[in-house]
């Protein structure tokens, strides 16, 4: 809704040369670059993977220096803060290793989500919780639950802006419960539909539920009819 998908940093179709890696050499990158800036906390290696991970997004995504500049904008407040913050407190260039380093990570990731289809994600994410089979995990509604949050984060999003301008067309913005009931409304009847939809499917029953059941029969199958004494009720007999 409203493009919040691309805020996220969701797939979008491209045709360049990062689109066409397999996501496991995505993902390692990803992460070395993430665990380089924070190994070695120097300016100079913080401008390296900067200027990596900005390629990649320009020259292996086909991103103009634009668009990369919009996908920070909604962390940019929180960056201008810190950058504030420890350049006053450590000095400049402690500022830019801080800053720096934590835009580096949010374009690697961004390198990955954008060129990589959503359901590719997903299978990944299984793939890589499968090992956790044996302690009990679930693989498959661990992607699931992840999916469902990919698609429930961009429609709330899109549903508080709707409200927002609805609330500020009858000059009511100011006014809390104008902006909060509506949207609170919308987000329990979106949960309520993707809970019905995920019931109908039958995602959303438990493994165990059969098992009760049936222990439960079992239990009352084998109560002995002559437990309380061996007396009958004559209206029964």
């Amino acid at each position: 809704m409203r493009g919040f998908g691309s805020t996220l940093g969701l797939y979008e179709r491209g045709h360049g040369p990062l689109y066409r890696l397999p996501l496991p050499i995505k993902a390692a990158a990803s992460l070395a670059c993430a665990g380089t800036v924070v190994a070695w906390r120097s300016p100079a290696t913080t401008a390296v993977v900067l200027a990596v991970t900005a390629g990649a997004l320009l020259v292996g995504a086909g991103l103009s220096p634009a668009r990369v500049l919009r996908m920070l904008l909604p962390a940019a407040p929180v960056l201008g803060i810190l950058a504030l913050y420890q350049g006053l407190t450590q000095g400049w260039l402690r500022a830019f290793v801080v800053v720096g380093g934590i835009v580096a990570c949010l374009l690697a990731a961004r390198a990955v989500t954008l060129t990589t289809p959503t359901q590719d994600l997903l299978d990944g994410v299984v793939r890589l919780v499968r090992p956790f089979r044996a302690l009990g995990a679930h693989p498959e509604r661990f992607a699931l639950a992840l999916s469902i949050m990919l698609r429930s984060i961009p429609y709330l999003a899109g549903l508080f802006v709707d409200v927002r301008e609805a609330a500020r067309a009858r000059g009511l913005e100011r006014s809390p419960r104008v902006a909060v009931t509506p949207l609170v409304v919308g987000a329990v009847a979106y949960a309520h539909r993707t809970g019905e939809a995920l019931a109908a499917r039958g995602l959303g029953d438990h493994e165990d539920s059969d098992q009760d059941g049936n222990g439960d029969g079992d239990g009352n199958g084998d109560q002995d009819p002559g437990a309380t004494g061996g007396r009958r009720d004559p209206e029964n007999s």
